[in-house]
């Protein structure tokens, strides 16, 4: 009866499993050192380890019916079918536009499509992967017997490490691939190797350290004799964390258009890219105080010329744009590049074109549709249909 419990030993290798299996997420995040060819196979390497891994864990799905749902198994239940979803969605959408690895897969779906989806979910995966990695952090905590002073110092450290992952999460823009805010990965390729995976580690570390706490709070929710410093020292160290990465992402706002502390490019009073605002696109009409260059000047002066000596003698502002020679399509280096993306020399003759952005309650007005995926009067068209 005093004998080891067969089922007890093989919780540390779940364990070491899932470590494993987290290192070889954060090689899949650091696509700008991996390069296209190195990411597939290092995915379908993941693929195949969550697949083993399910079949080690088959004993678990037979007891999701079985017994009594508290507090901290509905989270881990939740997490654990949440993550496992996210990583087949990743996987089929990134082996549906492979090139090196499976390229027979290869357009089974729309690789736009599927690419975006990839995106977003890819990192969900990342996000769910942390979470799922700090429950277990209490348990593998637990063995080595820390004392309570090297937890109360190690605990605040913690918190302040979460809290630079936390504003790097924010910093580069993260949340914009959550939630499908952009279809194309803005990486840093010149950054060095060891900041890519040290930058990841840190994100990774803020999702884990949450996760670690969630646990220990629900964990201590349900216990027999419950105290408040237990129930509140778990919530106080991530909010601590919170606090520092909202405090460092408000020193350091991010350059990007959509890191933390960008502006809301939504607004009616988004700068666009020709340094003109909503309200003067719309009217075309450009306040006095409005501050261009002398050589900005000189081209709208030029285009006005132009377009009076044109053909139709028509004064709708048009600006000439001379004709010239370019190269279209993407270098191989490229994140995500698409066969039929293969840079080629291309010839476009001179041609007229609006200096404002068409409003999508202008596009609207002429056509009587909006095909535009980002909706707003105020907004660009960004969309057209075929």
């Amino acid at each position: 009866k005093m004998g080891k419990n067969p089922k007890s030993e093989k919780l540390p290798f779940f364990e070491k499993f899932t470590v494993s299996m987290t290192l070889v997420l954060l090689c899949l995040m650091a696509y700008q050192v991996t390069g296209e060819a190195a990411h597939e196979f290092i995915g379908v390497g993941m693929t195949f380890l969550c697949i083993v891994h399910q079949i080690l864990n088959r004993r678990w799905y037979g007891t999701l019916l079985k017994g009594k749902y508290k507090a901290f198994r509905v989270l881990q239940t939740g997490i654990n079918i949440l993550l496992l979803m996210s990583l087949a969605v990743t996987a089929f959408c990134g082996m549906s536009m492979s090139s090196y690895a499976v390229p027979f897969m290869y357009g089974i779906l729309r690789v736009s499509l599927v690419r975006r989806v990839h995106l977003s979910v890819s990192h969900w995966s990342f996000v769910l992967m942390g979470l799922h990695l700090g429950l277990h952090v209490p348990v593998m905590a637990a063995r080595l017997k820390l004392t309570d002073k090297i937890r109360t110092v190690l605990v605040p450290v913690f918190s302040l490490l979460a809290g630079i992952g936390l504003f790097l999460f924010l910093h580069t823009g993260m949340p914009a691939y959550l939630f499908f805010r952009v279809a194309f990965a803005f990486l840093d390729y010149d950054k060095a190797p060891f900041m890519v995976f040290l930058e990841n580690i840190l994100m990774l570390f803020f999702w884990t350290f949450a996760g670690a706490q969630a646990s220990v709070f629900f964990r201590n929710l349900q216990a027999k004799k419950k105290e408040k410093r237990k129930l509140i020292l778990p919530v106080l160290f991530t909010a601590v964390s919170v606090l520092i990465g909202s405090v460092l992402g408000m020193a350091f706002p991010s350059e990007n258009d959509f890191g933390f502390g960008s502006g809301d490019w939504t607004s009616d009073q988004e700068i666009s890219g020709d340094g003109m605002s909503a309200d003067m696109q719309e009217t075309g009409e450009v306040p006095e105080d409005a501050d261009f260059s002398e050589s900005e000047a000189a081209e709208d002066q030029a285009g006005s010329t132009d377009a009076e000596k044109s053909p139709s003698d028509v004064q709708d502002g048009f600006i000439l744009i001379e004709g010239g020679s370019f190269s279209m399509g993407s270098p191989e280096t490229e994140n995500w590049r698409i066969e039929d993306e293969t840079q080629h020399e291309v010839t476009v003759s001179s041609f007229y074109v609006d200096p404002f952005e068409t409003l999508q309650e202008e596009y609207e007005r002429l056509t009587g549709e909006n095909p535009s995926t980002f909706r707003g009067d105020r907004l660009p068209v960004e969309t057209f249909p075929g």
